[in-house]
C-alpha cells in the first residue's frame, strides 16, 4: 500500500478522522525516502532543528547542529561551550563488538582452545565475509571469549572486535558473524548457537572530552568562582552515590548528546543504550561526569561509548542530516563521537552549574514561556506576547497563561 492508501484505511475504520489523514498528509521528506525508510509510513514528525555556539573542541570553532522539541537544551549547551572554553576531545580506538553465543551444559574447553590454536584462520574467514571493509582498512582486529554460568546451563560469548571504519556498523558486523557461525557449525556440529548479533555497549569505541575552567569564568570574582566549582564538584560526586540523582543527571547530558545524533541521522536508541549501560560499569548506576576543583580552576571529564557513524545510513539517505553533516564539517566517524562528548560535558556543566546557584527551573521556564503560550492556544504575534507577560510573573502555570492569552485578546 501507498502511504496515501493507509491513510485511506485507517479512515475506513474508524482510527483517524478525515482532518486527521489531511494533517498527516503534509510531510516535507519525500515520500520516496520515508515510504522506503520505514514500514507502513503514513506521514512524518517534525523536531526543531536549531545550533548551538560558541563551542571551541581542539582548538576549532564548532556550530553544533541539535534536534530537540525541549526549551532551553540549546541555550544551555551553547552556555555551557562558553564557561568549557576549549574542550579537548579524543578517541583513542574505535571498535566494534559482535558476539556468537553458545548455550548447553557442557564446558567449552575445547571450543575454546580451538579459538585459540586456530585464530589466524577464524580471523580469515570473518574477514572473507565482509571483504569489502578490509579494503577500505577495516576488519577483524581481535577475538576472545567470555564464560557465563546461569541457572542450569552454561553459555559461551566468542567476541569480535572489528574496525568497522566510519559506518556504525552493525550490518558489516552481523554478516561476519554469520559466516563465522558457519565455519564454528563445521568445526563443531554437536554444539548449539544460541545467536549472532553485534553489541551496542561499544566499549572499544570510548569517546573523552576534558576541560579546565579557570574560577572566574564560573562568576564575577575569583573566590564566587571557586565556591561555585565546589559546589559543581560536590553535585557531581552525589551522583556517583545516588541512582535516583544519576539517572536525572545523565538524563540532563543525554539532553545533548540525543540532539546532535538526531540531528546527523544516527541511532539514538543504541547510543542511549550503551551509554546508560555504561553509567553502571562499576555495579550500579552513576553520574558520567566528573568534576574536581584543583589550583587551576574547576576541571571536568566525561567518557562515553559512541559509536556512531560519519557515512552510510539514515546520515546519508535524510537531507537534513546531510545537512547537519555539512555545519558540523567532520571527517571522520572518530571526529563526530569527540564532538559529542564535547557537547555532554558542556550540556552537564550548564545544567550542574544553574542547578547549585539559581536552580534549575529559573532559567528553564524562563525559555519554557513560549511553549506554554502556544499549548494555551497563542498563535502569531500572541505567542511572544503571552510568553513576555509569563516571564514577569512569580510562578507559570496553564491557567495564568490563559489569563494572560484572554487578556491580550480582548485588547486586540
Amino acid at each position: 500500500m501507498t502511504p496515501a492508501q493507509r491513510r485511506n484505511q485507517l479512515v475506513e475504520e474508524g482510527e483517524l478522522t478525515e482532518n486527521t489523514a489531511d494533517l498527516l498528509a503534509q510531510q516535507t521528506l519525500p515520500e520516496e525516502i520515508a515510504n522506503h525508510l520505514i514500514e507502513n509510513q503514513i506521514s512524518e514528525v517534525e523536531i526543531p532543528l536549531g545550533v548551538a555556539q560558541h563551542f571551541k573542541i581542539n582548538g576549532i570553532k564548532k556550530w553544533i547542529p541539535m534536534a530537540t522539541e525541549e526549551p532551553s537544551v540549546i541555550a544551555a549547551a551553547s552556555n555551557g561551550a562558553k564557561l568549557c572554553g576549549d574542550i579537548k576531545a579524543e578517541t583513542p580506538q574505535r571498535l566494534m563488538r559482535g558476539q556468537i553465543v553458545l548455550a548447553g551444559q557442557q564446558a567449552y574447553q575445547d571450543i575454546i582452545q580451538a579459538l585459540e590454536e586456530r585464530r589466524e584462520e577464524l580471523i580469515l574467514c570473518a574477514n572473507d565475509s565482509y571483504p569489502s571493509i578490509v579494503k577500505r582498512g577495516g576488519g577483524v582486529r581481535e577475538i576472545a571469549s567470555r564464560e557465563f554460568q546461569g541457572e542450569d546451563q552454561a553459555y559461551l560469548s566468542i567476541d569480535f572486535l572489528i574496525d568497522v571504519k566510519d559506518a556504525m556498523g552493525a550490518n558489516i558486523v552481523n554478516a561476519i558473524l554469520e559466516g563465522v557461525a558457519t565455519k564454528l557449525r563445521e568445526w563443531f556440529p554437536e554444539r548449539e548457537i544460541l545467536f549472532s548479533i553485534l553489541s551496542n555497549l561499544a566499549t572499544e569505541s570510548l569517546a573523552t572530552a576534558h576541560c579546565i575552567i579557570p574560577f572566574d569564568r564560573l562568576a564575577a570574582d575569583r573566590q564566587m568562582g571557586e565556591q561555585i566549582a565546589k559546589k559543581i564538584q560536590q553535585a557531581a560526586e552525589y551522583a556517583k552515590l545516588d541512582p535516583y540523582r544519576a539517572a536525572t543527571h545523565n538524563k540532563g547530558i543525554m539532553n545533548g548528546i540525543d540532539a546532535v545524533i538526531l540531528a546527523t541521522g544516527n541511532d539514538t536508541r543504541a547510543t542511549g543504550a550503551a551509554i546508560h549501560a555504561y553509567a553502571a560499569k562499576n555495579g550500579h548506576y552513576e553520574g558520567l561526569t566528573q568534576w574536581r576543583v584543583t589550583e587551576d580552576g574547576l576541571v571536568g571529564e566525561i567518557t562515553l561509548p559512541l559509536a556512531v557513524a560519519s557515512v552510510g545510513g539514515a546520515s546519508k539517505v535524510l537531507p537534513k542530516a546531510a545537512a547537519s553533516f555539512e555545519l558540523l564539517n567532520v571527517d571522520s566517524a572518530k571526529e563526530l563521537a569527540q564532538l559529542i562528548a564535547a557537547v555532554g560535558l558542556a550540556q552537564n556543566l550548564a545544567a550542574l552549574r544553574a542547578l547549585v546557584t539559581d536552580g534549575i527551573q529559573k532559567g528553564h521556564m524562563a525559555l519554557q514561556a513560549r511553549t506554554l503560550a502556544m499549548t494555551v492556544g497563542a498563535k502569531g504575534a500572541e505567542i511572544e506576547q503571552v510568553a513576555q507577560a509569563l516571564r514577569s510573573k512569580a510562578k507559570m502555570n496553564q491557567e495564568i497563561a490563559k489569563e494572560i492569552l484572554l487578556d491580550v485578546q480582548q485588547a486586540t
